[in-house]
């Protein structure tokens, strides 16, 4: 039984390491945001109001106001989900974030499991997700393989009679997100979740949303707590939505490119690492023999990585990486090699 509820945070608490371990943008927050989350904090007087940061991520987005409700992370908007569906065969595509499956379990929901083979680079099938289920959870693009799947694989999966979730918190180091569904509003039973902590280094703010049918937003709003998002959390929801969010969004995505392929060659150069499939996102998975004894070694050397073993679908010989500037990268890679 796998460790649903570890998360990459745990490599590093308490503990005084490079952290390769989480997925969040390291460096200076814009001055842009800083400005106006400084700014809500002499609001806090006043109970919190989504209006205008669902407007703006409704503009953001294409779509109206009522398909829009704002979470305290994506991982409130997987909570939700769980309280207010019935499924009677919900089934996730593995490997993928857990905590959608840990709010399932929590809810009292049985869940079967869709894997993707590294054999296959983690690409989606679409045959693969039986007929009969009635909730499918996929990310896209997908921690922790990194794998971007077409927008076509994944709006295949769409039906009446169906919610399917798409979990979009990384789309935006994607340039252009091409691949994104949250602009359709054609796809019956679409549930898209975004989140603003990773590009933006707002995970201790919790701060996420979900793109919906007005009808389905209207019932997790119900079953949301009253509040139950800040009002500094929807200041940036409102700044991280504006056109010139997007375009800095976009251009993090460009650099991460570059050194997204320079960790990728020397991972490559290593005769006992493989990597499956092409990595599109801010981390990369590696398989290699006796990871988790390597991944003890960095910790040693100074250097937390991700374990892979509380994936469904991975094992022990796998770990997550995250993507840093290249002077990082290569004296992980020195640590890499030492450690071996």
């Amino acid at each position: 039984m796998v460790d649903l509820r570890h998360h990459g945070d745990a490599e590093v608490r308490g503990i005084e390491l490079v952290d390769l371990a989480v997925n969040v943008r390291r460096g200076p927050m814009p001055r842009w945001l800083a400005k106006p989350l400084r700014e809500s904090l002499e609001d806090l007087g006043a109970y919190p109001d989504q209006t205008g940061a669902r407007a703006a991520v409704a503009e953001r987005h294409g779509r109206p106001p009522a398909e829009v409700l704002l979470t305290a992370g994506a991982a409130e908007a997987f909570v939700l989900l769980a309280r207010v569906l019935r499924p009677r065969r919900a089934v996730v595509v593995h490997p993928q974030f857990t905590e959608p499956e840990a709010a399932l379990l929590a809810a009292g929901h049985a869940v079967s499991h869709v894997v993707l083979r590294a054999a296959d680079g983690f690409v989606l099938d679409p045959s693969l997700v039986p007929d009969d289920a009635d909730l499918v959870v996929i990310g896209n693009p997908t921690n922790p393989t990194s794998v971007l799947h077409p927008a076509s694989s994944i709006a295949a999966l769409a039906r009446p009679g169906r919610t399917l979730v798409v979990d979009e918190a990384f789309a935006d180091t994607v340039v252009g997100e091409p691949e994104s569904l949250a602009g359709r509003r054609d796809l019956p039973g679409l549930v898209v979740v975004r989140s603003l902590t990773k590009t933006w280094q707002l995970a201790g703010l919790r701060v996420g949303y979900l793109l919906a049918s007005a009808d389905a937003v209207a019932t997790m709003a119900e079953a949301q707590p009253l509040w139950g998002v800040s009002t500094p959390a929807l200041a940036a929801a409102v700044e991280c939505s504006s056109i010139r969010a997007v375009a800095a969004a976009d251009e993090f995505a460009a650099t991460l490119v570059g050194e997204r392929e320079y960790l990728l060659a020397g991972l490559r150069a290593l005769p006992w690492v493989r990597v499956h499939g092409m990595p599109a996102s801010s981390f990369v998975l590696i398989e290699t023999p006796g990871a988790a004894r390597l991944r003890e070694r960095l910790r040693k050397r100074g250097w937390a990585v991700r374990r892979g073993d509380t994936f469904p679908g991975l094992g022990p010989d796998w770990l997550r990486i995250a993507v840093r500037d290249r002077a990082t990268t290569d004296r992980f890679l020195d640590a890499l090699r030492a450690a071996r």
